[in-house]
Formats: C-alpha cells, sequence, structure tokens
C-alpha cells in the first residue's frame, strides 16, 4: 500500500512538473490585452497557445548567446570562408537584377545586402528550426530580463499573420523568433519589409527578391535616422 501511495505521489508530482513547465505566466493578461486592443477573438488566441510548446533549449541558448562569448577573429573563421564566398557569389549572380535595382531604389550597396544575407541565414540556407510562436512565448513570459521586449514582439507577430494571412504556427526561425532570410523580428517585418516582385505578398522566407529589397529598404531608413 505504501509503496502504491508514493508511486501515485510520483506521478502526481511529473504531471505537475510537465504542467508548470510548459505554463506562460501573464498569458490572460496578455490575451485581455490583444482582444481589448487588437479585437482579436479570445477563444481564438486561447486555443492558439493550447498548442504553443515551452522550449527549454531557447531559455539556455538566450541566457549563454554566443555573441558574448567570441571575439571577431573567431567569428571571421565563420564567416569569411570559401564556402561561403561561393555562396555569396552564386547568390549575386542568380539575383544581379534584384541587387540592382534594390541598389538603384535604396542606396544601399548589392555588396552589403549579400553580406547580411550570407551572415544571418547562408543565402537562405538555414533560417532556423524553431516555430516562431514556440521561440517568441518562451522568451515573453518566461524570460524576465527582457519579457517586456519579447511580449512586444510577440503581439507585433499576431497581428503580422492576422495583417499577411499567414499561419500562426507554421513560420520557423532563430531562437528569439527572428524570421526569414534577413532574420527580422516581428516589429521589423511589419514596418520595413516589402513587396519587392510586385506579387502582392511580402515573404521574405522563400523570396529571394522580397528579402533582398526588405533589408535594402531596412537600411534605407535606418540611416536616415541615424
Amino acid at each position: 500500500m505504501n509503496k502504491f501511495i508514493l508511486f501515485c505521489a510520483v506521478l502526481f508530482t511529473q504531471v505537475n512538473f510537465a504542467y508548470a513547465d510548459n505554463d506562460l505566466p501573464g498569458l490572460s493578461e496578455f490575451i485581455d490585452e490583444m482582444v481589448t486592443k487588437h479585437q482579436f477573438e479570445r477563444n481564438n488566441l486561447e486555443s492558439l497557445f493550447e498548442k504553443v510548446e515551452v522550449k527549454q533549449s531557447i531559455l539556455k541558448a538566450i541566457s549563454r548567446p554566443a555573441e558574448r562569448s567570441k571575439p571577431w577573429y573567431d567569428y571571421r573563421k565563420i564567416f569569411i570562408s570559401n564556402k561561403r564566398i561561393k555562396g555569396g557569389v552564386t547568390f549575386w549572380q542568380q539575383h544581379s537584377d534584384d541587387l540592382a535595382k534594390a541598389e538603384q531604389q535604396y542606396g544601399v550597396s548589392a555588396e552589403i545586402i549579400v553580406a547580411i544575407l550570407g551572415v544571418e541565414t547562408r543565402y537562405g540556407g538555414n533560417v532556423g528550426g524553431y516555430r516562431v510562436i514556440d521561440a517568441l512565448s518562451t522568451l515573453a513570459f518566461r524570460y524576465p530580463p527582457r519579457s517586456p521586449f519579447f511580449r512586444s514582439e510577440l503581439e507585433n507577430f499576431l497581428i503580422l499573420t492576422r495583417e499577411e494571412n499567414m499561419s500562426q504556427l507554421d513560420p520557423v526561425g532563430s531562437y528569439a523568433g527572428a524570421m526569414g532570410l534577413g532574420q527580422f523580428m516581428p516589429s521589423s517585418y511589419r514596418a520595413y519589409a516589402v513587396d519587392f516582385d510586385d506579387d502582392q505578398y511580402r515573404d521574405i522566407w522563400t523570396n529571394p527578391t522580397d528579402a533582398i529589397g526588405s533589408i535594402a529598404n531596412y537600411l534605407n531608413l535606418s540611416l536616415i535616422h541615424i
């Protein structure tokens, strides 16, 4: 009998731990805000966040970002390699018209755009493997040091998916929720992404033309305010 009670106690603890590990403190208040401020449907948001997964790997990554531990000479070995240079040359050749158009329209040199794409995602080869909704929710509600920033980005992401008629669950990005070939955060996506090929859709995930134009537009507008 004692063994049975002990087994139940352990099982109950494990179940509670699993639930607590996936808990999102402050979610109710966030949903209230999205409903009153942006007219989202409460039931839809509650259903959405039931599918969100807290990722411990995200919390681990952001608490020990590689950017803090590597000096430039170590980064140089990563970013200035024959493989990445060849990839940049190939990308430039394949998208020379779009790069020239961006250079003319936004005044941003093609080599800068290509370099950013190479550093951020290897020209689209690695756009991240986390669902954006998981990354932003994990950091918005489970990482207090930067909770306000990621809560704002989660707000922008939900608005973005509504504006662009995108899935809320399918988009993937970095552990911090950066998206697409240029790794835009949701607020930057909304503010700077452009439909550079005039197909009525701003796609910075799979459309290099839109990614090129969006990066150029971002740099152009950012430089104005420097």
